[in-house]
């Protein structure tokens, strides 16, 4: 692994991990673009957790705004949970290293969330509402009007079964939202980056990986099994995954079942429907 005091230097990497570099600052430029996630004069807090995700998310921005026709300002934020051995100074000799702003706020989320949470016990929700809470305020502080977060595609096709199969709600991750203050947006730049070009893309740059200890590995999640689940129907059907993205990219409310995104009740003949009967023709 390379000195995270030490720069990177790309010319020493192969034509192949270029070309993913390529694909990947491609894919979140046109996510950018696709859904306006940034403007002129954005101050964007960039979420890092240590994890390959936000490593990736926060390179190909500053890769981008080198050559954006706009001006926005980077900032990464790190939350310090005080998980036990948590390596408190990689993430700031990183940011040092890279020349990047930065700002790493110290909350004991670890300890809460141990004291409120039965051992074996699934920790993600909680940890998830106090570590957003925080997310906002520090934001707040530091004049973000956005939020970047390093969630991608498989996260979000995961998000759409969980949701289906213990939610009874056909939702997903949107590429962007505003929070329910609506003081700031939240992005997701790598909706359209799959997870293995993104793991891909770390190990050829080294980032100096940090695990989260505070739940462990914890395969029995809901979400590890829909992982697994799509990992063997993409071992099956390669593609699948592309496919159901894809999918998410073009409902059809006409061809579902939620009165209140289509008027079933007053429909007449006449009346013409997009694509009608030819859901049928399958």
């Amino acid at each position: 692994m390379n000195a995270i005091n030490q720069p990177i230097h790309f010319e020493h990497h192969s034509s192949n991990f270029n070309r993913l570099r390529g694909r990947l600052e491609h894919q979140v430029g046109r996510a950018i673009g696709d859904f306006n996630m940034i403007e002129e004069g954005d101050v964007i807090m960039v979420c890092m957790s240590g994890g390959k995700d936000s490593y990736t998310l926060l390179e190909i921005l500053r890769a981008l705004q080198k050559r954006a026709p706009i001006d926005f300002r980077l900032i990464a934020m790190n939350l310090d949970q005080k998980q036990p051995g948590f390596p408190e100074q990689v993430l700031p000799d990183y940011f040092k290293s890279i020349g990047v702003e930065y700002r790493i706020e110290t909350q004991d989320t670890y300890s809460i969330v141990k004291e409120k949470i039965p051992e074996g016990k699934t920790t993600c929700s909680l940890c998830s509402r106090l570590r957003r809470g925080i997310i906002y305020r520090v934001a707040g502080e530091l004049g973000a009007n956005k939020i970047a977060l390093g969630h991608h595609r498989d996260d979000m096709i995961e998000t759409l079964f969980l949701n289906m199969f213990f939610g009874g709600k056909l939702k997903s991750m949107p590429p962007k939202l505003v929070t329910d203050k609506g003081e700031h947006v939240v992005i997701r730049p790598l909706a359209y980056c799959a997870e293995k070009d993104i793991a891909r893309f770390a190990r050829g740059m080294e980032f100096p990986i940090i695990p989260c200890n505070l739940c462990g590995a914890q395969e029995n999640l809901q979400r590890q099994n829909i992982k697994n689940m799509l990992a063997e129907w993409e071992h099956q059907y390669p593609g699948r995954s592309q496919t159901i993205f894809t999918a998410m990219q073009n409902a059809k409310p006409s061809h579902l079942l939620d009165s209140n995104m289509f008027d079933f009740k007053n429909i007449k003949v006449g009346d013409m429907v997009d694509e009608g009967d030819v859901a049928f023709d399958v």
